[in-house]
């Protein structure tokens, strides 16, 4: 989903908020913290579900979510959704977004919204080249024809920008999100996610992957976030939230095979080959060696400070430049850090 998609309607909404004041947002929040009355937790995504939501299957099917007094749901997106402003104007208690940067460009625009944690440690982006022609390096690509879609072109500019390389010595072809440019000649190298095991099975063995993480332009990916709003008026609820979810994730990562199995029940129109071996591809993003120490989820700071400056180098922050503290919080990995921690 692009970072920079649906800004005006964004921008409609900072402006509806500002007008209203989020205080009567929060009240209007369907999460209950009463006693003897579950919380509600609605998901929203930035994509139609799927593998990607495992760990949040697994949480629902085998009762995690239940044993935290939790009603969870998740909510299907789409190219028509607009996720991060739905979540910021109340309807929907948290959400899930494909890569970190949209949080801080919808907090730039003013949105009450913060990241809570990391669903994957690094970014999956990745440049996909042959070994005919391979490109392993940044600098391989001058002179080559990338291809990119729209959506991708700030990423790519970052990655020149990160490796001083003038845009101009690279040839940039706008495509489509499939491999075949790539392999019909038209272009030297694609781009995609390389847990997109499915998409990524006509270009074999003769693949070469140039993460853009290896790059340099560290970025996450499945970040969660929530409104300021709902951390401030009810931090348990989004604890209990966060440990399922952790829980879910974890089992999900050392019982592969039954998680699959789950995830088809939920998801019948997924491919079970296919999904059997995209999650081990997805698992290595949600777990390394960060995580052994601090748990799924963990975030650094620093990473983040690091997202912001790049982006406005790039120019990408349309009205003021967010600082770390605006566009995430530890507190929620901190309440549930042991929960958290690999079994």
């Amino acid at each position: 989903m692009s970072v920079v998609e649906n800004a005006g309607r964004r921008r409609l909404l900072r402006m509806t908020l500002a007008a209203g004041g989020m205080a009567a947002t929060g009240a209007l929040l369907s999460v209950r913290a009463l006693a003897g009355e579950k919380s509600t937790v609605n998901m929203q995504l930035g994509w139609v579900p799927g593998g990607n939501q495992v760990g949040e299957v697994v949480a629902k099917r085998l009762g995690f979510y239940q044993q935290e007094g939790i009603d969870f749901q998740i909510q299907p997106g789409g190219p028509n959704i607009d996720g991060v402003a739905i979540v910021a104007s109340g309807r929907f208690e948290t959400g899930e977004i494909s890569s970190s940067p949209s949080i801080m460009l919808a907090v730039s625009e003013g949105l009450p919204i913060k990241c809570i944690a990391a669903g994957l440690q690094q970014h999956p982006y990745t440049f996909f080249s042959l070994k005919k022609n391979p490109i392993r390096t940044p600098h391989d690509m001058i002179g080559k024809r990338i291809g990119i879609q729209a959506t991708g072109m700030v990423l790519l500019k970052a990655l020149l920008t990160k490796n001083k390389i003038p845009e101009s010595q690279v040839n940039i072809v706008p495509i489509g999100a499939d491999m075949m440019p790539l392999l019909s000649g038209q272009v030297d190298a694609v781009t995609g996610w390389q847990t997109n095991t499915t998409a990524l099975k006509p270009l074999g063995a003769d693949r070469v992957d140039l993460r853009l993480w290896d790059t340099g332009v560290r970025l996450y990916a499945l970040p969660y976030y929530t409104t300021t709003a709902t951390l401030k008026d009810h931090p348990d609820t989004v604890s209990r939230f966060m440990r399922a979810t952790a829980r879910g994730w974890i089992y999900a990562n050392t019982h592969r095979d039954q998680a699959v199995d789950l995830l088809i029940k939920e998801y019948p129109n997924l491919n079970h080959a296919d999904e059997r071996i995209a999650i081990d591809s997805l698992m290595s993003y949600a777990f390394n060696q960060t995580t052994q120490t601090q748990g799924w989820g963990a975030m650094d700071p620093k990473v983040w400070e690091e997202q912001i400056s790049t982006y406005g180098q790039l120019g990408q922050f349309r009205a003021h430049q967010p600082k770390v503290e605006d566009v995430m919080t530890m507190d929620v990995l901190n309440a549930t850090r042991s929960s958290r921690l690999l079994v």
